[in-house]
């Protein structure tokens, strides 16, 4: 089964959400509507019960009495570097998952390629804006936009899902990495509060660890480099597991190339070197950063807010013998009896963003791109409207007449001259008109699958 359909009464109020037969019943019969197409949601077009009238009594009571008559549910958190697991539960009953994918790693990527640009301009003592660093203070309790992003992408789902369903608490796993027992686990007493570090220089210890032989080809009394492992531009930290010690060819050699294809012909080194590197910790970084501002935020709704730790959720999960995942480590976070899973398939919920301000196309040096006409290469605008649709809105078009007769929902890709293209599920249809197209729902920033 999939995913309880959120109900919402003429006024907007969530209601109990509903399974999708008795969705599909209210649909048919003509007594609902499609509010929203993700997650999906249908509006009631009759009151369900006569309006509360207190006219003594202040609004507060009226409202809470509404309350008391609409269970409610609980919204429960799996918070993740990259993947967020979302689980709503009524009476320890799964009634709705997701799974929300962050493109956190995307915004680093974005900041630093235009880094790297404005450097390189400067540089070259081209015209340009000097660089500013004493200017600018941070406020108190910032964070590098790619892990803000996590919160506040979070939030915005957080928030949603409130308006939509009738939450009163929310459950949220406020787990901590240990990063250095994550790199030794066998670490411990004098060693662990000293550090990997004590006593070394980053360049000493690589030397002391690699024996002062180039790690690639074994060369010995040769100039040697610190070179990463995996490279920065793909990814690579500065951690010391990152990072290795090689001769001036055999770095320049590598350059940025993934360390299996640069020692697709030596095996014997590659794994050696692998077994050394250490498991990537930044995403266990990311999650210990954001871990308190998202309780703080989560604080700010009103709700009643608990917490529950790692392995809490995972012993919930082992009791019950569910299978490892996003959504049901979220469905296993706090304190959590039998549970009942009503669903077998979570919304997939992927942040893509609205496009960027960039106006002008670059090449590889930063300089603008232009055309054999010598005219700049523009991008096209962030927020292009044509007939009133947007590209990435969700359209339902019905075609009565033509070739392609049929009735179509999917996301659409404008153009200018009002024919558009709809890519459905399993195909893109091209050359809709926009007088058979109706608008489901506007374009969000997400992307949407099952």
């Amino acid at each position: 089964m999939s995913n309880f359909v959120f109900v919402l009464d003429t006024n907007k109020q969530p209601l109990e959400p509903c399974s999708p037969t008795i969705a599909k019943k209210l649909l048919k019969a003509g007594k609902a509507e499609v509010f929203r197409q993700y997650p999906f949601t249908i509006i009631l077009k009759k009151a369900v019960r006569p309006p509360l009238r207190f006219p003594q009594r202040t609004q507060a009571h009226q409202e809470a009495v509404r309350q008391r008559e609409v269970k409610s549910c609980q919204l429960k958190l799996d918070p993740g570097s990259v993947t967020t697991g979302i689980a709503i539960l009524q009476d320890n009953k799964l009634i709705w998952a997701a799974e929300l994918t962050h493109r956190g790693q995307q915004i680093k990527h974005n900041l630093e390629s235009r880094r790297s640009l404005r450097r390189s301009r400067r540089g070259r003592k081209t015209r340009y804006r000097q660089p500013r660093f004493l200017n600018r203070a941070k406020d108190s309790g910032w964070l590098p936009p790619s892990l803000e992003h996590r919160i506040l992408t979070t939030m915005t789902w957080v928030n949603r899902l409130i308006k939509l369903c009738p939450i009163d608490s929310i459950a949220m796993e406020l787990v901590r990495f240990d990063t250095q027992k994550l790199d030794n686990p066998e670490i411990s007493g004098v060693e662990y509060q000293q550090g990997t570090l004590y006593q070394y220089e980053v360049r000493e210890y690589l030397l002391e660890k690699f024996s002062r032989t180039c790690a690639y080809c074994g060369a010995k009394d040769v100039p040697l480099e610190v070179e990463h492992i995996k490279p920065k531009s793909k990814g690579g930290s500065n951690r010391v597991s990152n990072l290795t010690i090689a001769c001036v060819s055999c770095n320049q050699a590598k350059s940025n190339l993934d360390i299996r294809e640069f020692l697709a012909k030596k095996p014997s080194v590659l794994k050696r070197i692998l077994a050394q590197a250490k498991a990537p910790l930044k995403n266990a970084a990311a999650v210990n950063t954001t871990r308190w501002k998202l309780f703080n935020s989560l604080k700010e709704t009103g709700l009643l807010l608990t917490t529950g730790t790692g392995g809490q959720t995972k012993f919930n999960r082992n009791q019950q013998g569910l299978k490892k995942c996003h959504y049901l480590d979220a469905a296993c976070v706090g304190d959590t009896q039998k549970l009942e899973i009503l669903l077998h398939q979570p919304l997939l919920i992927k942040c893509t963003g609205h496009g960027n301000r960039q106006v002008i196309h670059v090449d590889k040096f930063g300089f603008p791109r232009r055309n054999k006409s010598n005219q700049l290469v523009r991008k096209s605008a962030l927020v292009k409207s044509v007939k009133g649709f947007k590209t990435g809105d969700i359209v339902r078009a019905v075609v009565t007449k033509g070739k392609k007769i049929g009735s179509y929902l999917g996301k659409v890709a404008v153009r200018s001259s009002g024919s558009f293209n709809i890519k459905t599920v399993t195909e893109t249809v091209q050359g809709i008109n926009h007088k058979y197209c109706s608008i489901v729902q506007k374009k969000d920033g997400y992307t949407y699958g099952f």
